[in-house]
Formats: structure tokens, sequence, C-alpha cells
């Protein structure tokens, strides 16, 4: 009796391990973890943008659109580590636009995301919000807060298919059964 109890539990084992360890490091996503600008802000003037992962990143694309569609972006972004820098072209009107990224974590899962903002130039709310642009990437709950919707917006954008975890319940299940009918098979 004790040695289909203990075909069955090795069964389980084994099963789990088999599913549970290839889906551990594909929980292992990289996020974004701040942009300037930041989501939904209202800067004077926009000479650069500048997003930071949480860890590095490879292959990064960076697209600058206003609101006719027309790119500002310039050149090619610059990885440094978990930062991605664009350059801009200048002078860039006022007006609203969005920064569209793409970005493939170290484990090779590829993220994306929008960013959307606002430049005022010269008006008089610019000069409200300019002041309170740069203090907002020193202060930590300012700078947290906007980026938390595209980090959210990162790591289920690219994400399609079935969870990890669920396929190992089923594998799980799966492996059970076979088990218990390898041990209570009658032998001949």
């Amino acid at each position: 009796m004790k040695r289909p109890f203990l075909a069955a539990f090795a069964a389980l084992v084994a099963a789990f391990l088999l599913c549970a360890a290839p889906a551990l490091p594909a929980q292992a996503h990289t996020s974004l973890k701040s942009s300037d600008p930041q989501k939904n802000a209202q800067v004077k003037t926009l000479q650069k943008v500048t997003l930071e992962f949480a860890d590095s990143v490879q292959f990064p694309v960076v697209v600058v659109r206003g609101e006719d569609g027309k790119r500002y972006e310039k050149g090619a972004p610059v990885v440094d580590g978990p930062k991605v820098t664009e350059a801009v072209t200048e002078p860039v009107p006022p007006g609203r636009y969005t920064i569209a990224w793409r970005v493939v974590s170290p484990d090779g899962h590829p993220l994306e995301g929008e960013i959307p903002f606002t430049v005022v130039g010269d008006q008089s709310l610019g000069t409200a919000t300019s002041a309170a642009a740069p203090d907002s990437s020193s202060s930590a709950p300012v700078a947290g807060a906007p980026a938390t919707a595209p980090a959210a917006q990162a790591g289920d954008g690219g994400q399609t298919g079935v969870p990890g975890w669920i396929w190992a319940v089923i594998f799980g299940i799966a492996g059970v059964g076979i088990g218990m009918f390898l041990s209570l098979r009658k032998k001949p």
C-alpha cells in the first residue's frame, strides 16, 4: 500500500518541478520605473526624453509624436543600463504629444507603452508647471505615482496567452493523474 502512494507523490513532485521551473524565469520581466516627462505632465520645453526601467534593457525604440502625427525624435536612443534617452528636435511647438516606446527586457520579453504629455511653451501656466517638473524627478512620491500606470501597462501590454501558473496547475493535475494511473493499475 505504501508503494502506490509514494509513486503518486513522486509523480506529483516531478510534475510540479517540471512545470514550475520553466515558468519562474518568465516572471522576471522589467517594468518602467519613471519617465521624464511624466505621464500627463505639462512642460515648458522639451529637449530630451528619458525612460528609466527596473532592469537594463536592450533594443530600445522611442517615438515622440505630436497630435498631427509629426515625429520629433532625433537620432537613435541611447541606452545606459536601465536608462534610455532620446534626443528631440528643437524647437518643439506647444501642443499635446505622446511618447511611444518599446524595449526588450533581459529575459527577451518585449515591453511597450505610451506616455502622453503636453508642451505649454512660454504661457503663464507653463511657468507654474515648469517649476514643478524638475522637482518631480527628485521627489520620490511624485515621481513614483505617475509612472505606475505606464509600468502596469508595460507589464500587461506585451503579455499574451495563458499565464505560467495556470500551466503549472494543469500539468500538475495531469502528473497526479498519470502517477495515480501508473500506481493503481493491476500488475501481472
